[in-house]
């Protein structure tokens, strides 16, 4: 996948200013890791005449498959026709609109420290993209950029040049040429047009894109003709998504008609209102859905086992059915900053005899966690190596054995729907290993089987139809328990 940015200069004003604004060294190749794949950056001309930044991404196809089975909600086409074969590595889409995203940040936003003068000055661009998918053929791409003050050259892309009866492909070889732009609104241009000519996204579409959309469209799409178009498939065609934005441009527009703030214009919905429809944070859902495990339960003492430091701790202390809350954790520090979060030197003596901290390992029995009625694990096997899981399963399961055991874990085919997450990399840096729902269920169901418990799974945040939820819970309960209820 490969896109190349090019400008042209004098001696008073060099075309390598473009480095300045890029903030990638024209003399220096250099890489990052995106989405999916490696960033490479480099100059195949750098001079006071003419300079040229290519960004060419290398898709990690595989990756690809594994985690998203190659497509977005409702997504890419192509990844229909075959798994490991199609056009995702080589033709322009979202995967590069992220890739500049990630790798021009500063430049799209408009920033440059080293030369603040640079970013508001017009360039000679030209941009050429040498493979385009553009669902709606050689006139959309025109209609999309001429607007915008581009001079548009879209040439088909034979399916054969061996078979020209063929003809043509839904591909484009694209050259945009400007000299009224800045870079960041070209950047911005290709960071919301790309997708939407290819009209699919390798990603889970979610409410936050729709303030993405307006901060890349600030300036431009209010007043674009084909807004409605753009809106549409940048949102996945996702009809709520859609009219949040629609409504939201039609206040951009009206605020710029009358010359007012967008509050001014809005100014029937209370602040408050608005704080509360943002989206609750995974973690918040996660602690949310184990309090409500406990409670279906009728768990009274509860066990924190890897309680970190102690936020859920803290959430079951809150809730006055918990008459014995223990965090444990292997961690003295973790601990020490769970006492500072808790306030235990200041807590009144009823509630301070409800709660203790223990240090402890759970690879190791502990006569001290035996007898309660509950115990969580919240987002910690996955930060076991796998060797150890077993030493983990009896302490817990045989030793302690508490009437129910709540275990949640990341679901590693979500992970295909963060964005900012590189191809391969796990959500956190000492994860050990991620699980699928169907590894996480076999190994729940073979510790059920093997200690006397019955098993069933909870999903936890939103339960996408294709990869599931965030994350993955499991409610183990006593046999006998279970027969009792």
């Amino acid at each position: 996948m490969f896109l190349t940015i090019s400008t042209t200069g004098s001696a008073e004003r060099p075309a390598t200013d473009l480095g300045f604004l890029l903030h990638k060294h024209p003399e220096k190749a250099q890489r990052f890791s995106t989405s999916y794949g490696t960033a490479h950056v480099l100059y195949p001309e750098a001079d006071a005449e003419r300079c040229t930044a290519a960004l060419l991404l290398e898709v990690d196809a595989v990756a690809l498959v594994r985690r998203g089975k190659g497509k977005g909600r409702g997504g890419a086409p192509d990844a229909a026709l075959a798994q490991y074969v199609n056009d995702r590595p080589y033709a322009a889409s979202s995967l590069l609109a992220v890739a500049l995203s990630a790798v021009f940040s500063s430049a799209m936003r408009g920033v440059c420290n080293a030369r603040p003068e640079l970013p508001g000055r017009p360039l000679p661009l030209r941009v050429e993209i040498p493979a385009l998918p553009a669902r709606g053929g050689p006139g959309l791409v025109g209609r999309l950029f001429e607007p915008l003050g581009w001079t548009v050259g879209a040439e088909p892309v034979a399916l054969d040049g061996e078979f020209p009866q063929w003809g043509d492909s839904r591909y484009v070889r694209l050259v945009l040429e400007a000299e009224t732009l800045t870079l960041a609104e070209a950047l911005r241009h290709l960071y919301v047009l790309l997708p939407v000519l290819d009209d699919a996204k390798h990603y889970w579409v979610a409410s936050d894109e729709v303030d993405k959309l307006l901060r890349a469209g600030a300036g431009w799409l209010p007043g674009h003709p084909e807004q409605r178009l753009i809106t549409s498939r940048y949102l996945s065609r996702r009809w709520s998504l859609t009219r949040e934005a629609m409504e939201r441009l039609e206040l951009v527009r009206l605020a710029e008609t009358d010359d007012s703030d967008i509050e001014e214009i809005d100014n029937a919905v209370a602040a408050e209102t608005e704080s509360e429809e943002k989206p609750t944070p995974l973690a918040v859902q996660r602690r949310e859905a184990i309090l409500a495990g406990l409670r279906a339960a009728g768990a009274s003492r509860v066990l924190d086992l890897g309680c970190g430091q102690g936020q859920l701790v803290q959430a079951l202390l809150r809730d006055p059915s918990f008459t014995e809350v223990v965090g444990v954790d292997v961690s003295v520090r973790a601990l020490t900053i769970a006492s500072r979060r808790l306030k235990l030197d200041r807590m009144g003596e009823r509630q301070a005899a409800r709660v203790k901290l223990l240090q402890g390992s759970l690879a190791y029995t502990d006569r001290r966690l035996k007898g309660y009625d509950a115990a969580v694990l919240s987002e910690v096997i996955e930060h076991l190596d796998l060797p150890r899981l077993p030493a983990l399963e009896y302490a817990v399961f045989g030793a302690a054995r508490p009437r129910t055991v709540l275990v949640t874990t990341p679901n590693v085919e979500y992970n295909v729907r963060w964005e900012s997450l590189p191809a391969g990399h796990a959500r956190h840096g000492d994860h050990r290993f991620e699980w699928t729902r169907e590894e996480f269920r076999a190994w729940s169901r073979m510790i059920a089987e093997r200690h006397g418990y019955e098993v069933e799974f909870v999903p936890v945040g939103p339960d996408d139809p294709e990869v599931g939820p965030p994350t993955q819970m499991a409610v183990f309960v006593t046999v006998q328990e279970a027969k009792a209820a």
